[in-house]
């Protein structure tokens, strides 16, 4: 039943079916691939996040203390200041089940900038003003006054930008690589239309990031990536991202929206064919350890043991882990240990961890 359910074409279809069904032969070839594409979207939206590190179901402590997990002693007490640019976080599927990770993310960046706005952007959020749903992570979040949760309009968000007609192709949805498409297009028009910072949910913060100004990180050797953006609104580099994301569009390759795309709009912006650690025309392409310490090919070390020193030395130029969920999170993190990745919690969300650990130990009771 539910392999059923996943593949039921939506009523929207039926008519259509219908009536491609009595015309030429190649109209079967196009209901073919709507079919297809739909089933893997389902599909896609099902395994993008693993169930297992979204944390415990609504039923499992879902409201949370702030006096508890999030000390008053904490300098936070101010709230934002409306002179420093915001951090954006930004979840473009309908989830509305936060998983550890998205959590440490946010909060470790909430805690890294008390004078900043952090502005989580969730699509799945109902757009009046109703409340949040009922999940330790929203309460959690809320405890920091810096924190806003809030729905993610993308019509507006698009509008008055060059990716409005592109959001509003009927068959956009359609394409296998939709989302993180959606999420490459997002990150840059934020960037744009209001500066700041973008953020991965992916991401723990362990640094002030507001000095890295009009930079990006570089993933590899020669490649680029979007999941740390920050800039002034208005800057001419996102415009002309917007511009190729647009001009030069393939939503079929993986990674031709985001990585891709800002290493050819930079090596354009520099006239260089080779990336590395500089800063060209006002925009810097920063050196692998600032954001990208441990590289995506290497992801497993965030589960391997590490001492005190050995984290010291590994983060002592870096502002942030990318921890690479994508490939990550289908591996089992123990806690308490002393693997490189719960240290990280440890220290830069303490409030989450101290969450993951009672969980961990309520469903150790109940597995008796």
């Amino acid at each position: 039943m539910a392999g059923e359910r996943m593949l039921r074409m939506p009523s929207c279809l039926l008519k259509p079916t219908r009536v491609m069904l009595s015309h030429k032969p190649w109209a079967l070839f196009i209901l073919i691939f709507v079919f297809v594409s739909f089933a893997y979207i389902k599909l896609y939206s099902n395994i993008w996040e693993d169930p297992k590190s979204r944390g415990p179901p609504y039923g499992l402590s879902a409201e949370i203390s702030c006096a508890h997990y999030v000390p008053s002693s904490l300098n936070i007490a101010g709230g934002p200041s409306p002179s420093t640019g915001s951090v954006f976080f930004v979840e473009t599927s309908e989830q509305t089940t936060p998983s550890y990770l998205f959590s440490c993310s946010v909060e470790s960046a909430a805690r890294a900038h008390p004078a900043s706005r952090v502005v989580v952007l969730m699509k799945g959020l109902a757009k009046e003003n109703a409340s949040l749903p009922k999940h330790w992570a929203f309460s959690l979040m809320s405890c920091f006054p810096n924190v806003e949760i809030q729905p993610l309009d993308l019509t507006d968000l698009f509008s008055g930008t060059p990716l409005k007609r592109w959001y509003m192709w009927p068959l956009r949805h359609w394409e296998p690589h939709f989302l993180p498409v959606l999420s490459d297009a997002c990150r840059i028009v934020l960037m744009w239309k209001f500066g700041g910072i973008y953020l991965d949910t992916d991401f723990i913060v362990l640094k002030d990031l507001q000095n890295l100004t009009d930079a990006l990180g570089i993933q590899d050797d020669d490649e680029l990536n979007g999941a740390f953006l920050s800039f002034k609104p208005k800057h001419k580099f996102m415009e002309l991202c917007m511009e190729d994301f647009v001009q030069n569009y393939n939503g079929w390759v993986w990674g031709h929206q985001g990585p891709k795309l800002l290493t050819r709009v930079f090596k354009k912006w520099c006239s260089i064919q080779t990336i590395k650690s500089m800063s060209c025309k006002g925009v810097s392409a920063l050196a692998p350890e600032v954001v990208y310490p441990i590289p995506w090919q290497d992801w497993k070390k965030l589960f391997e043991p590490v001492s005190a020193l050995e984290l010291r030395k590994l983060l002592k130029n870096t502002y942030a882990v990318h921890v690479w969920n994508k490939l990550s999170h289908g591996t089992k993190l123990e806690i308490p240990s002393q693997a490189l990745l719960a240290q990280l919690y440890s220290q830069f969300c303490p409030a989450t961890y101290t969450k993951m650990k009672q969980d961990s130990e309520e469903l150790s009771r109940h597995a008796v």
